[in-house]
């Protein structure tokens, strides 16, 4: 009887467990929104690098257009919207020829259409290879997705379509262990990564405790290392000299990418521009060329580590490889949703200092009156929640009437005094 009765006794949670709820939520949508407050539309910023976008099914139900934060806000309240969280060089549609007679409020002067956009089935709310809505209405349980970094679509684990030896790799605690996940239809134009040293791979659960997942540490090191040596570390041979890059403008100079900048010669004033991350190689790092070496090589959904980007080669013949396959994104650092977070932290904790800044400016200019007023006010309130709680019946739903009597009776309070 006692652990039935326990199971009827109602979850409570205190103030502060509420308010760091609270603080965790306003910081996951801080992360999804890039920082953007949702007042003004992103069309004028162009083809933005990453930004979050929005479908309207009421709209466009067809899924061929997508809409930025302040749109989904302000020109789309109460319709029907699909979050998509984030999607590269993407400018937003609202308002323009696929919206029929609908103008966008914010920005009503754009293109008919914007080409360069990337539309998927996400666009109707459908995932996966299983073309399933989430949250999904038929499953008993909502299970997590992974998204792939190339084409953006997110996937079940247990469509990944990988083999029975196979599982995602994650630590102990079940939190993942990889920076980016590429599915295997897009591993096939990504094929050339099979061609760069393990440090790239997340390593498997399995040997996490081995010590392989630490070897991303040293990514960069392992690729130069394999630069000039016509075999990589993970012992995959390189074909003869008739697949090897020969770019006659580039001639037998090793790698430079990593250089300090003072130790590039100053004829080579494109390569000393911006950091050295920015700084293409001069000859190749694989010393392969990728059309040849790619075709024969396995492909199967990929999971990378951190940093993996950095390893990428960045020489001419590559460079173009990568435009011919419309995946030169993988070489822009700001691309990865890691960057994407990070710098919407940035813009997070720069609004917060600055709100606190405010709140004491304006304490600040208050006289000694004022400041106890607001000082009292506060302690007033406290005093009646808490009362308010005391006498309130726990087996009972607070109602808006409820909280209406707490702000009376604050204002009878104040009257008094």
């Amino acid at each position: 009887m006692t652990g039935a009765f326990d199971d009827e006794v109602e979850q409570t949670v205190s103030i502060q467990e509420y308010l760091d709820d609270v603080e965790e939520q306003e910081l996951e949508a801080d992360l999804v929104l890039g920082g953007d407050e949702g007042k003004e539309c992103t069309y004028n910023n162009g083809y933005m690098k990453r930004q979050a976008i929005f479908s309207c099914l009421t709209c466009t139900p067809d899924g061929n257009a997508g809409v930025c934060t302040a749109c989904s806000l302000s020109c789309h309240d109460g319709h029907e919207i699909v979050e998509l969280w984030t999607k590269r060089n993407f400018r937003c549609d609202c308002g323009n020829s696929k919206f029929g007679e609908f103008f966008c409020k914010l920005s009503p002067n754009k293109d008919v259409e914007n080409l360069e956009n990337l539309y998927n089935h996400n666009f109707k709310g459908l995932y996966c290879t299983c073309g399933r809505p989430y949250p999904d209405p038929d499953a008993e349980e909502q299970v997590e997705m992974i998204q792939c970094c190339v084409c953006e679509d997110w996937f079940h684990e247990e469509h990944l379509g990988l083999e029975s030896s196979d599982e995602v790799p994650r630590d102990e605690e079940g939190e993942p262990l990889y920076e980016d996940f590429i599915c295997g239809a897009c591993s096939a134009v990504c094929s050339f990564l099979r061609l760069y040293p393990q440090a790239i791979w997340t390593a498997e659960r399995q040997h996490a405790a081995t010590g392989a997942a630490s070897k991303d540490k040293n990514v960069m090191e392992d690729t130069q290392s394999a630069c000039g040596s016509g075999k990589l570390e993970n012992d995959i041979s390189l074909p003869e000299k008739d697949h090897v890059h020969n770019n006659a403008n580039s001639k037998s100079v090793p790698c430079r990418k990593g250089l300090p900048l003072e130790e590039i010669p100053e004829k080579d004033s494109t390569l000393r521009q911006g950091t050295t991350d920015a700084i293409p190689h001069a000859t190749c790092v694989l010393g392969v060329d990728l059309v040849v070496a790619c075709p024969n090589l396995e492909r199967k959904p990929m999971f990378l580590s951190k940093n993996w980007r950095d390893a990428l080669c960045s020489c001419e013949r590559c460079s173009d490889y990568y435009r011919e396959k419309g995946i030169s994104f993988l070489l822009d650092k700001e691309d990865s949703i890691a960057e994407y977070e990070k710098i919407a932290k940035q813009k997070r904790e720069e609004k917060l200092l600055q709100q606190e800044g405010d709140e004491l400016n304006l304490l600040n200019k208050l006289g000694h009156v004022e400041k106890m007023e607001i000082l009292n006010g506060i302690a007033d309130m406290k005093d009646e929640i808490r009362s308010f709680l005391e006498s309130f019946d726990s087996s009972k739903p607070i109602t808006s009437a409820d909280v209406h009597q707490v702000f009376e009776n604050l204002a009878k309070k104040r009257r008094r005094v």
